[in-house]
């Protein structure tokens, strides 16, 4: 790829695949988007939702896969973007790198501040007397932050070890709380109740308010760039890498679908836990008694806590390449690495100072912070179809080992045409009336973020930067290697 290699190969098959599936997270991402999905759809869109979208994701996750194949580096998105393009390389990589660099950045904030709020509430039912606070959750997202950047900074055997952890805790975690809901309630829904619709949204369209549901299955199945983002990490990435990929998706989809079906059967009082402050911890309370709803919001928090942890990982790795290219303000702090860890120790402490940065609005207003991080899926989805949308207009691409052969292209399209519609979706008002607090800010977020991006390229980047950097022939690339 032109690159001499600074980072160690220590990623093995299962590594690679137990980033994206951590990143993934379906214990993470359904309990923190379940209670939208109970008020835009309810169970029929949270179910048969879940089964559709995770389809279409399948197909986004092959695109990938291939691309990843052909070009294996930890640059991923922009660096493919970059190679792909037929003009204008260095727009299409500049716009793709900062596309990834926010979504990337929104999602650590969103999940750590996830799980900080979902630590107050462990701690209120703890003792009754604690009063969680804005200023509380900021701080102890701040703290997470900080435990993270440590765990990330240390070496890249240490952060393997805590993704494989991650793996079984999210497997056993989830067979856990499926057989608590399963096999301790009295009573469950009938069969029939996965059909039920409800429309709680403000919006009279029963058609928009299910379409909106399908966002939690969206919401969830973010961040599988990552086993593209530590193909320079992986042995023999050409392959592992688009693997980790796809299987990160296919174990989410099937797990992710045994534990929706879980919350939804397991349903008491619909009414009372879809207007909860946080509806299926309600859902647990209710079916299965204070006690056991607290050691269950256990394991959800470790699942968020191990997520936040991939999603720096893979931040810091699209930070180190996009640098190494010059791309970003002080490029040569960021690519340098430690000598003794191998690890891009400068990228850990920005990709976690960068989400702290997001999280403080959350200090006065939760709806400054929601405007702050909403760019994360519409970011990253949009940095996903750029590089997907270049390989569908070449007739002339360089499949790498892993790839679909003639249904490349077809692939391709769906993904690119699925993108479009979800970030649609993700943009459009999700709740009425619409007010401050109710407002979508996902589109000013993503101005804000193209703007800014635009006006620094015009400025300054079109002339220094034209993409991804070759540092020289494979011999001279090879005698840098490890330097």
């Amino acid at each position: 790829m032109g690159y001499p290699r600074k980072l160690t190969r220590r990623f093995r098959a299962f590594d690679n695949f137990a980033i994206s599936f951590t990143i993934i997270n379906i214990i993470s991402g359904i309990f923190s988007s379940f209670g939208f999905g109970m008020n835009a759809g309810g169970p029929r869109i949270l179910v048969f939702g879940w089964i559709g979208v995770s389809v279409m994701v399948l197909f986004v996750g092959a695109a990938m896969g291939e691309i990843a194949s052909a070009y294996p580096t930890s640059g991923a998105l922009y660096f493919s973007a970059g190679k792909l393009a037929k003009r204008h390389q260095g727009a299409w990589s500049w716009y793709t790198g900062w596309l990834n660099f926010a979504g990337q950045v929104g999602g650590t904030a969103a999940t750590n501040f996830a799980a900080a709020t979902f630590i107050q509430a462990f701690l209120a039912m703890q003792w009754p007397s604690y009063e969680p606070t804005p200023q509380q959750t900021v701080g102890i997202t701040a703290a997470i932050l900080l435990v993270q950047a440590l765990a990330n900074t240390y070496t890249v055997r240490l952060v393997a070890i805590l993704n494989r952890i991650s793996v079984w805790w999210l497997l056993i975690g989830l067979v856990v709380i499926v057989g608590a809901l399963t096999f301790v309630p009295g009573h469950h829904q009938s069969p029939a109740f996965a059909t039920h619709f409800v429309n709680n949204t403000g919006f009279t369209g029963a058609l928009y308010g299910g379409m909106l549901g399908l966002l939690v299955t969206s919401w969830t199945f973010t961040g599988f760039d990552g086993s593209f983002h530590m193909s320079e990490e992986t042995v023999k990435a050409t392959v592992n890498a688009p693997r980790g990929i796809m299987r990160a998706i296919s174990c989410s989809a099937i797990t992710g679908l045994v534990l929706m079906l879980a919350l939804v059967y397991a349903i008491r009082d619909y009414g009372h836990a879809a207007r909860a402050e946080a509806p299926p911890v309600q859902i647990l309370i209710d079916a299965l008694g204070q006690s056991t709803a607290k050691f269950l919001l256990l394991i959800v928090i470790g699942a968020m806590l191990f997520c936040g942890l991939a999603n720096m990982t893979s931040n810091t790795r699209q930070i180190f390449a996009f640098s190494r290219d010059g791309a970003m303000p002080g490029s040569r702090w960021w690519h340098s690495v430690s000598a003794r860890t191998r690890t891009p120790v400068k990228a850990v402490w920005l990709a976690a100072a960068c989400p702290l940065v997001l999280v403080i609005p959350g200090w006065w207003s939760h709806t400054a912070f929601t405007a702050v991080v909403s760019v994360n899926v519409v970011g990253l989805f949009l940095a996903y179809a750029v590089p997907i949308f270049l390989r569908l207009r070449l007739d002339d691409f360089q499949a790498g080992p892993w790839n679909l052969g003639r249904y490349g292209k077809p692939v391709a399209a769906i993904a690119v045409v699925w993108i479009l519609v979800s970030n649609v979706l993700f943009m459009l008002p999700q709740a009425y009336p619409i007010t401050p607090a109710s407002f979508n800010y996902a589109p000013i977020a993503l101005a804000v973020v193209l703007i800014i991006a635009a006006l620094w390229w015009f400025a300054t980047a079109r002339r220094r930067f034209q993409g991804p950097v070759s540092y020289g022939r494979p011999d001279e690339v090879a005698a840098m290697d490890l330097i």
